[in-house]
């Protein structure tokens, strides 16, 4: 996948490829969360995780909710890599299926997002969450609503 970027975003694919390029924002989830972009092609992008003992559980493993914001902001960011630069989307249902539990030592944890249909209001993703060894530890999928910016 190219990740390279241009100076002045055009497209949502511009735009994802920027902060990529970028490292990521200097602020926001990805940040908090120990997450960045890799990759990214128009309708796919990857993310790699670093999680940790910060993010575990009482159980002494990673928290769902780090699988959960993770494969949330593939998914989305692949949304926005099929819109126009002006158009924006919200998340309208996400579903996680657990399959393996993880640990600091699973890390780096990747996250692909996908889109499956792209329509002119509804785009329908699915993501995978896989660990150092490339076991699937976490499934998903995804409906956004496009907002074209003139509504």
């Amino acid at each position: 996948m190219d990740t390279a970027a241009d100076s002045t975003p055009r497209t949502g694919l511009d735009l994802v490829r920027k902060l990529i390029a970028a490292g990521g924002s200097s602020r926001g989830i990805g940040k908090t969360m120990r997450f960045r972009g890799t990759a990214a092609d128009r309708g796919i992008v990857i993310l790699e995780g670093l999680p940790d003992e910060d993010f575990y559980n009482p159980l002494g493993t990673v928290h769902g909710g780090y699988a959960a914001t993770i494969l949330d902001a593939a998914l989305a960011l692949a949304v926005q890599s099929t819109l126009p630069l002006e158009s924006g989307y919200s998340t309208i249902d996400l579903k996680i299926t657990y399959l393996r539990p993880m640990t600091a030592g699973s890390a780096p944890v990747i996250a692909e997002g996908k889109t499956l249909h792209e329509g002119r209001r509804i785009v329908a993703c699915e993501g995978r969450l896989t660990d150092r060894e490339g076991k699937l530890c976490a499934h998903a999928t995804a409906t956004y609503m496009v907002i074209p910016r003139n509504e």
